[in-house]
């Protein structure tokens, strides 16, 4: 196969991870499909937004249909957003080049990693349509300055922070395959890093606690960051209401529900769980997305429909890109954005403001 030709049985996002599956090295594929413990969350993830159900309303008109919608000052054409996703080279040689090209080709969205295989600069050049940097904080403040600073050069209109995995959750599927990061395949962007300090531990200590959380960021962190950009920041791994009050409270633009794709702590809810009380506790004017087992248009529309401004798409973007490179996420990208055109047209909601609750029916 070809990594630019789109196989003739790759119609629906699923069909790229199966496709992926025969293409993709056991342990890559297995690094990049599996979830945390016992993989409770990841499964959570999808059966979720299966329990959901549309309500369709027929003989509307919705011949003036779009699925156009504004996020944060930004026209998007859809409410659909690329996830950071690390080390793309792993899927493909052109790693985060082809899924920016496919990206803005589609004129969809996309946040950069901290962890990407390719400069935020030389991605940056690709990018026609949003770009947010995403960062995962680093123990030197200097030296997250300074990859903020790199981001506003390059163009970036929004910033990204990931704080709910500060360590690596328990993957036993990645350790069952021996998963190690390919020899070549680095985050360059953490090049320049200073040295992190060495830490002498006593009986009594934990590598955990005293170990590697002594890197992590907390709310003082973040709300110094956010003083130091003019960037709107958007913060990412939010699933409790009170959470998302307090970073909307410390100046966050936004925030992302999520799990982590159920990559970090196991037996956690859900993000479309979790979406209406987020989105009560908040209010109507603050920017929600989310992420977590997006596969079909009718997922984007269930969480559109339930108070989310948009969508990221994560493991679809490294299926699509490993089975066919820049054209497969492209089509993985077109794929998802003609489903939801379909769901909005047959439900009777021409436009993103038409999905409400009312939209989702609810058994008595």
């Amino acid at each position: 196969m070809t990594a630019s030709v789109i196989p003739n049985d790759a119609l629906c996002v699923a069909d790229y991870q199966r496709l992926a599956k025969q293409v993709l090295p056991h342990s890559i594929y297995e690094y990049i499909y599996g979830g945390g413990g016992d993989e409770l969350t990841l499964k959570k993830n999808r059966s979720a937004l299966d329990a959901i159900q549309l309500w369709p309303r027929v003989l509307n008109d919705v011949t003036q249909g779009s699925t156009a919608t504004t996020v944060l000052g930004e026209s998007w054409r859809s409410p659909i957003m690329l996830a950071p996703v690390a080390f793309q080279t792993m899927a493909h040689e052109e790693g985060e080049i082809a899924t920016a090209q496919a990206a803005s080709a589609l004129e969809v969205g996309m946040m950069v990693s901290t962890l990407a295989s390719h400069s935020i600069e030389e991605i940056s050049e690709q990018l026609t349509s949003p770009k947010w940097f995403q960062l995962y904080w680093q123990l030197d403040r200097d030296f997250n300055l300074e990859l903020v600073r790199r981001a506003e050069n390059a163009g970036y209109t929004a910033l990204v922070v990931t704080v709910d995995s500060a360590i690596h959750g328990i993957r036993n599927r990645a350790q069952r395959a021996n998963f190690a990061l390919p020899d070549g395949i680095e985050a360059v962007n953490l090049a320049n890093r200073p040295p992190l300090p060495s830490n002498a531990f006593t009986p009594d200590q934990s590598i955990v606690f005293q170990g590697m959380m002594s890197e992590a960021p907390n709310w003082e962190d973040i709300a110094w960051l956010i003083q130091q950009t003019d960037l709107p920041v958007v913060i990412k791994g939010i699933l409790h209401p009170a959470d998302a009050l307090k970073a909307k409270a410390i100046g966050a633009q936004g925030v992302v529900i999520s799990n982590h794709g159920g990559r970090t702590l196991d037996c956690v809810p859900s993000a479309i769980e979790v979406l209406p009380s987020i989105r009560q506790a908040v209010g109507d004017n603050f920017t929600l997305l989310m992420d977590g087992g997006i596969q079909r248009g009718t997922d984007v529309f269930k969480a559109i429909a339930l108070g989310a401004d948009a969508v990221l798409i994560g493991r679809p973007q490294i299926y699509a890109l490993a089975v066919a490179g820049a054209a497969g996420v492209a089509h993985m990208l077109r794929i998802l954005r003609e489903e939801l055109e379909v769901s909005m047209a047959l439900a009777g909601t021409a436009r993103i403001e038409d999905m409400t609750p009312a939209a989702l029916f609810k058994s008595r």
